[in-house]
């Protein structure tokens, strides 16, 4: 009952982001006959290749906000037609919430809601929020000093991670650092969360102390939505998560529909009392000790995950779109059809640790590859960002057994 194609003069869409979360939502919307675009600071990420859309290399908006904010305005200007601005990464939901005012004469976003979005965006504030409102987190700490990490311990039931306040400031350490581009830390004891945790003060002195919630990777679930302006629910997908990278602790690489109208319920009912509007994926898990399905994070933007929602017959991005330009939108959930989405660059790698661990066969792991099936990561007709998916699948594959037979001598 929705429209299903952009029609003539609708305006365009800037996509603030260029990972291969945003190309996926430039290529939903192209789709759709939508004039796309992408903006990030970033010249190694895809959307650079991609040809679902121009793209821009921006400013940093946390180094160089008013430079950004400049860039936008004057991008906004070139592209004429206000357009519809939507973020596929956290750094640009706090950056639009923090210049909303000089933003929105320029671009149409949801203004209103932009502070909430902002309020979830850092892992920081969202576990307040969270417990405030009545959903189920795990033992929770935010931290600055070794002394506060040592107050947690001294509460806390281990196993525990460690999880940055924003992820990309663990991007900032040098090559060869173990915490470089991860996204937890994962510590058995007191003494090892400690040791840890100056590892990661050399960037950040702040970092979140998280219990671990026990329980199998399939006892997560995924809560996929989108919420209009008027702050009634407008999409909703709920989804299983079957693997994860890494193994126990990281995010999904196979997931598939789910059916827990309870916990969608209490999602739906978390958001609603917070106010929320737009795009947003919560990540929960069932405790395996009390039963309980308790918040993992929450990312309000479009996600890796929401690329799922238009395979179950919920287009999130489109929808999205059509209540932001102020066109009727009926309200969508899964048509009920069969599938599975895969991110294969992290399927392939955590293939070897579900081995290691005896949770998977060879013929286990490509059973879940059966049609129907959706992959984040491979696009035959944008090859110049699939060609880079497959060459890492390859050093994924070829990489162990080619270094087992040549060994990297030792100067």
């Amino acid at each position: 009952m929705n429209i299903e194609r952009a029609e003539p003069g609708w305006p365009p869409v800037v996509v603030t982001g260029g990972y291969q979360t945003g190309v996926v939502l430039m290529r939903d919307l192209a789709r759709r006959g939508v004039t796309v675009y992408c903006v990030d600071f970033n010249p190694e990420q895809p959307c650079f290749r991609s040809v679902y859309g121009q793209s821009f290399l921006c400013p940093n908006p946390d180094a160089q906000p008013a430079e950004w904010v400049r860039f936008m305005l004057d991008l906004a200007g070139k592209i004429g037609g206000r357009p519809a601005l939507i973020p596929s990464a956290d750094q640009f939901v706090t950056a639009i919430a923090e210049h909303a005012a000089e933003l929105e004469p320029h671009f149409t976003f949801l203004q209103s809601f932009a502070a909430v979005q902002s309020l979830l965006a850092t892992k920081k504030r969202q576990y307040e929020v969270a417990a405030d409102y009545g959903m189920q987190v795990p033992r929770t700490r935010f931290v600055e000093s070794i002394d506060d990490v040592r107050a947690f311990c001294a509460e806390a039931r281990f196993p525990c991670l460690m999880k940055p306040v924003h992820f990309r400031e663990w991007e900032r350490f040098p090559p060869g650092h173990p915490l470089r581009f991860q996204k937890i830390a994962l510590a058995d004891s007191a003494a090892e969360l400690e040791r840890q945790y100056r590892l990661a003060e050399s960037v950040s002195s702040e970092a979140v102390l998280q219990e671990v919630i026990e329980g199998p990777d399939d006892a997560k679930l995924v809560y996929l939505s989108c919420y209009g302006r008027n702050g009634e629910r407008i999409a909703v997908c709920l989804l299983r998560e079957i693997r994860t990278e890494p193994i126990y602790f990281g995010s999904a690489s196979v997931v598939m529909l789910a059916d827990d109208p309870d916990t969608e319920a209490l999602c739906d009912r978390f958001l609603r009392n917070v106010g929320y509007a737009g795009v947003c994926e919560i990540e929960l898990k069932r405790d395996s000790r009390d039963g309980r399905v308790k918040m993992i994070e929450a990312n309000p933007r479009y996600s890796v995950t929401a690329d799922a929602g238009p395979y179950a017959g919920v287009p999130i991005g489109w929808l999205h779109y059509l209540d932001l330009i102020g066109q009727p939108v009926e309200p969508m959930r899964p048509d009920g059809r069969d599938f599975r989405h895969i991110v294969l660059g992290r399927d392939f790698a955590c293939y070897r640790s579900y081995r290691q661990a005896g949770l998977m066969s060879w013929r286990e792991f490509i059973r879940y590859y059966r049609p129907p099936v959706g992959f984040f990561d491979f696009d035959a007709r944008d090859w110049r960002v699939s060609a880079r998916t497959l060459v890492d699948l390859f050093k994924t594959v070829a990489g162990p057994p080619i270094r087992r037979v040549f060994p990297k001598r030792r100067s």
